[in-house]
């Protein structure tokens, strides 16, 4: 893919920014709301907090779950950080395509279930659990990009660099 321009490149992070911070204040949300469904014994709350969760499933969910996951591919495909080259960034498109994959077809359908029945189960408190620690743990590695290169990267660097000294000792003729 074509380098992006830096104007670009920065909206670009921006809006991948603003949309995974929104998901990761998404996915807190409906773990509030599901303890709270979880843990209350009024009928009342339960069918207010999964009407709510029912809400946030269904319009938010999944478009920011896809924005989350579109945005961070473009920017590794079109800047120097490479989507296989550096073992963060591959960390990271692998959890993010996985935890997108399960908002998709396992959260959304048992919020809906929930939604449906007037109860919550446990499995409403875990997913969202779980997805807010991956959350977290993709925001950390973003900021610290721990690791190195991976396999691909390393080759990649050494072909670069072996190419830049063939150049440097080469005689140019000049006129």
């Amino acid at each position: 893919m074509k380098p992006l321009k830096r104007p670009v490149r920065r909206g670009l992070l921006v809006a991948h920014v603003a949309v995974s911070v929104s998901w990761l204040g998404l996915t807190v949300g409906l773990l509030a709301l599901g303890i709270t469904a979880f843990t209350t014994g009024d009928p009342a709350t339960v069918g207010a907090a999964t009407r709510a969760m029912k809400i946030f499933g269904d319009w938010l969910v999944v478009p920011v779950a896809l924005l989350a996951l579109v945005t961070g591919l473009v920017l590794a495909l079109g800047t120097p950080w490479g989507l296989a080259r550096h073992r963060w960034v591959w960390t990271k498109f692998w959890l993010t395509l996985i935890t997108t994959g399960l908002s998709i077809f396992s959260l959304r359908p048992g919020i809906d279930a929930a939604a449906a029945d007037g109860a919550v189960d446990i499995n409403l408190v875990v997913a969202p659990s779980v997805a807010t620690g991956t959350y977290l743990f993709i925001t950390a590695i973003s900021i610290l990009k721990p690791w190195g290169l991976t396999r691909r990267g390393r080759r990649l660097r050494f072909s670069a660099s072996s190419a830049k000294s063939v150049d440097a000792r080469s005689p140019r003729q000049t006129a």
